[in-house]
């Protein structure tokens, strides 16, 4: 079961209606209980646009008629997975989706909420790191080196912004309190790894993805840095760490996930539904592997523990699941290209709730976040967003 959440549109200027609702030149408010949708604008408005439409009441938790509710498929007997202890999930009409404009050319690929508040994101047509202020709007850039083209951003456990830079073919630093860059090339023997997604497991070691059939480990303290040969060739992408410090990839051209070990070798997964095209992975508080599939527009988890798999269809005509992640109270979070929208799937109920982005296309490609916030990037449209519970 799922339910939509439909926004109406309209232009306008002077003060804002009653409720929580708000609009600014640098930042924009969408609020998912009042079912209003109102962009920035250049200059003012005083009549609704033309293409507005009137808002629309979010449909009851129920599939559209003549639409069967989505259903878990399984390899073996589903249950439904254990929460985290006395977690509740924050109720849809408590939810608001915020968005942040960054610079027109940025094409935000990857976000990093950081230590002091604000948010990290990978600026991948300008080849800079950029850096928001929430409270604020306001934005920085800090130049890679040229040629660099972004990918992926994490925030490592000293604190400073770690990117996968496929441009440059190198994992790079830039250190929170003086923005300082640090580059670590590949091997000239690896060229053009169209490097993706890194994280770092237990022990602090860096692990990486490259599109181009690789995967690699870079040790932050003296250099090293191991690339190593995928199998099946092209398609590394998402990678993640589960609580105890185990490292799993998506392959989206392999269609595997891949379980790595403290020497690199991999163990490969299959996924129930051949040719998923799993793109990326994210784990919840047990460790449980949580993968976005692609090609099958569906979401799936594996235990480690017992080895079974379960996989959910997204809510829509034609989903492409794109992004995954876990909330610290283990609601699974996914982009979905083929509806437009950020997706919350509670493993609890089994249900969806869809949350429309605000633009169209909106291609938010990477989804991470902080307690009690989720952040993705509109890639298509020069913006940030944010998903969390409006003050009071």
């Amino acid at each position: 079961m799922y339910r939509r959440l439909e926004f109406g549109c309209e232009l306008r200027s002077g003060a804002p209606k009653e409720g929580p609702i708000r609009v600014s030149a640098n930042k924009m408010w969408w609020s998912i209980a009042a079912l209003v949708l109102v962009p920035a604008c250049s200059g003012d408005a005083t009549e609704p646009s033309s293409t507005s439409r009137p808002p629309i009441t979010p449909t009851s938790e129920v599939a559209p008629q003549g639409d069967a509710p989505p259903q878990p498929t399984t390899t073996t007997a589903d249950e439904p997975v254990p929460a985290v202890p006395g977690a509740v999930l924050v109720p849809v009409a408590q939810l608001v989706l915020q968005a942040f404009p960054v610079p027109t050319g940025s094409r935000p690929h990857d976000v990093a909420p950081a230590p002091d508040g604000g948010v990290w994101y990978t600026a991948q047509g300008s080849g800079e790191l950029g850096w928001l202020d929430p409270n604020t709007g306001d934005t920085k850039h800090i130049p890679l080196g040229p040629g660099s083209r972004p990918h992926g951003v994490i925030v490592g456990p000293d604190g400073a912004a770690w990117v996968t830079d496929g441009g440059l073919n190198a994992i790079v630093r830039v250190d929170q309190a003086t923005d300082e860059v640090e580059v670590f090339p590949l091997p000239a023997d690896r060229p053009d790894a169209n490097l993706n997604t890194a994280t770092f497991d237990g022990s602090g070691l860096l692990w990486f993805t490259g599109q181009n059939g690789v995967y690699g480990r870079l040790d932050p303290t003296s250099g090293a840095l191991d690339v190593f040969d995928a199998p099946r060739g092209r398609g590394p992408y998402g990678i993640a760490t589960t609580p105890a410090g185990d490292v799993y990839y998506a392959s989206l051209a392999g269609s595997y996930v891949g379980q790595l070990d403290a020497d690199g070798v991999v163990e490969v997964l299959e996924p129930p539904t051949p040719n998923q095209g799993a793109r990326r992975v994210w784990a919840d508080s047990q460790g449980k592997i949580w993968v976005s599939e692609w090609n099958a527009g569906a979401v799936s988890r594996y235990d480690p523990a017992t080895g079974e798999w379960a996989t959910w269809p997204l809510p829509g005509a034609r989903p492409q699941a794109y992004a995954v992640y876990v909330d610290e109270l283990d609601a699974v979070w996914l982009s979905d290209f083929g509806d437009n929208a950020i997706v919350r799937f509670d493993p609890i109920t089994q249900t969806f709730d869809v949350f429309p982005l605000p633009s169209n296309p909106g291609d938010v490609r990477q989804i991470l976040g902080r307690p009690g916030e989720v952040w993705g990037a509109e890639s298509a449209a020069d913006q940030l967003i944010v998903i969390r519970e409006q003050s009071s």
